[in-house]
């Protein structure tokens, strides 16, 4: 038998098992850098197949698959393994059993596709040369993104890989297909937040007030200006606010406002310039208006560029596992990504598997509390993974 049918074989087989996997996972959700039962379920998951995992970011693990001559060339995998602070509100038998928590973002999938990936690759080691890194990783939801603490406590050495690639499930994909896209794919990332301070007092006495509600209703509309007349036309970017809190009431004007946002630019320059623009019109508005603006910003991830020659070279081996129909050109994003920190270390490449069916009634989005996956996919993901490692690993 063909190597590639023996790994289509073993991902088809091992199905049940990967997505028990990943309903496990489901139903037990834990916040970034918290994953400590998930990350003890991954690593005796690993020893049960003979591997050695090492612990690695706290909550993360590291574990090499050696094939022949396992120094001849290194290709790493990476799966995350956090969730998010949501509410679920789906019904399934495999529904977040801790409360407030969620999966909402698939990351049980791939940390359950992974895991497949490893069964895979142990059962055809002798068939492959080179050697295979696993990357479980933490944190990736919240800065400073466990990519960045996995790579500063050396998961990219020791050995160090030729390339990284990375698998993310797509929502707005059908189940069957996969994505790719070769340079510039996701934005980075910053946190804005901002605190206009005034003064607060009673709604009937505006003369005696510096009203911050207002002040901080100019600033939001004015900070637009930064997208729409200073960014060029032809550089993607987004400023974004999603929070504001003013604890006052219908007759009370509270002292001070906070506000919070982000910034994403897919241009590093841009992304230095626009921050400082940030900066200077919210302080400098408020300064007009009577007021003060305290603005703070947690610098996230980089923008994500996926490298060219891998990008075409793990499409290729998916145009083999699962024929052309069926892989497809997807357009860049404003999202963001912590794997993107790899990106700027090695080699590396990050691509979308189908989730999608609207059959089954599964379309929500990522990040809603409605999120869920057609599980087909699983049969597809642990098989693609490592059948694209084994073709990087003979070049």
């Amino acid at each position: 038998m063909q190597l590639l049918e023996k790994v289509k074989q073993l991902s088809q087989s091992l199905a049940t098992e990967t997505i028990a996997t990943r309903r496990h996972l489901h139903a037990h959700p834990e916040l970034s850098y918290k994953e400590f039962k998930t990350v003890e379920y991954v690593s005796k998951a690993l020893a049960d197949m003979g591997l050695a995992p090492q612990p690695i970011a706290g909550t993360g693990l590291v574990v090499l698959i050696e094939g022949k001559n396992p120094s001849s060339k290194v290709i790493a995998l990476r799966a995350d393994m956090d969730a998010l602070p949501i509410a679920e509100l789906n019904t399934s038998e495999y529904k977040s059993r801790n409360e407030g928590v969620m999966h909402a973002c698939g990351h049980d999938a791939h940390t359950a596709s992974l895991l497949a990936t490893a069964k895979i690759l142990c059962a055809v080691r002798n068939e492959f040369e080179g050697t295979v890194k696993l990357l479980f990783q933490p944190g990736e939801e919240k800065n400073p993104g466990g990519a960045s603490i996995m790579i500063k406590e050396g998961a990219l050495k020791n050995p160090a890989p030729a390339a990284i690639i990375g698998q993310h499930v797509m929502p707005l994909l059908p189940v069957g297909k996969v994505g790719f896209r070769e340079g510039m794919y996701m934005a980075s990332s910053d946190e804005i937040y901002l605190r206009v301070i005034g003064k607060g007092g009673h709604a009937a006495a505006p003369e005696l007030l510096i009203d911050p509600v207002v002040v901080a209703a100019h600033i939001i509309i004015a900070l637009q200006q930064i997208i729409s007349r200073n960014a060029s036309p032809k550089q993607p970017t987004v400023l974004s606010f999603g929070q504001i809190k003013a604890e006052g009431a219908t007759n009370i004007v509270p002292d001070e406002v906070s506000i919070a946002g982000t910034f994403r630019a897919l241009n590093e320059k841009w992304r230095e310039e626009g921050i400082a623009k940030i900066k200077k019109m919210a302080t400098g508005l408020a300064e007009s208006m009577g007021a003060r603006c305290e603005v703070t910003i947690s610098h996230g991830y980089p923008y994500l560029e996926n490298n060219p020659e891998l990008t075409r070279a793990i499409r290729l081996a998916a145009e083999e596992y699962l024929d052309k129909d069926n892989v497809i050109d997807i357009d860049l994003t404003l999202g963001s990504e912590d794997f993107a920190y790899y990106s700027h270390v090695v080699p590396a490449s990050f691509y979308r598997l189908g989730t999608r069916n609207e059959a089954k009634g599964i379309t929500s989005y990522i990040h809603t509390p409605t999120f869920d996956i057609d599980e087909s996919a699983l049969a597809i993901g642990p098989g693609l993974m490592a059948w694209m490692a084994i073709k990087q690993l003979s070049f």
